[in-house]
């Protein structure tokens, strides 16, 4: 469970924004979500999440260009925070461009709810943010 972890959910697509944002609730966490990387930019340098979930294929700035910038930032502005490049793009070379971009991890559509939040639940604990806010 991911009880009062705070997360953001970034995806062009409000059908899936809608669906990540209902898995992470059922697991406890606190969810926030933003439909553009520019959006869950401000979002991050206002209040860093815990864990960030961002969709990779989005119009204007991609998610490669979002972690991108968010790892750009300080520590205190959220710069280390354990990030899931959440895509429809599942061959291996894509996985290897997310880790390498500065996600932790890669977890390819359609998802399975269950494996999403362990995946989120071992990220936040391995940062040792698993202690809410």
């Amino acid at each position: 469970r991911m009880d009062g972890i705070h997360v953001l959910v970034v995806d062009d697509d409000r059908d899936t924004r809608d669906l990540i944002q209902r898995i992470f609730l059922n697991s406890g966490a606190t969810v926030e979500t933003a439909p553009s990387a520019a959006d869950a930019l401000a979002m991050i340098q206002k209040s860093p999440p815990k864990l960030l979930v961002s969709d990779i294929g989005m119009p204007g700035q991609d998610g490669y260009e979002l972690i991108r910038k968010v790892r750009s930032l300080p520590a205190s502005m959220g710069g280390q925070i354990p990030a899931i490049a959440l895509t429809a793009f599942a061959r291996s070379e894509d996985r290897q461009r997310a880790l390498i971009a500065g996600y932790q991890m890669h977890v390819a559509k359609p998802v399975e709810p269950s494996e999403l939040v362990i995946v989120g639940t071992s990220l936040v604990r391995r940062a040792g943010a698993a202690t809410p806010v």
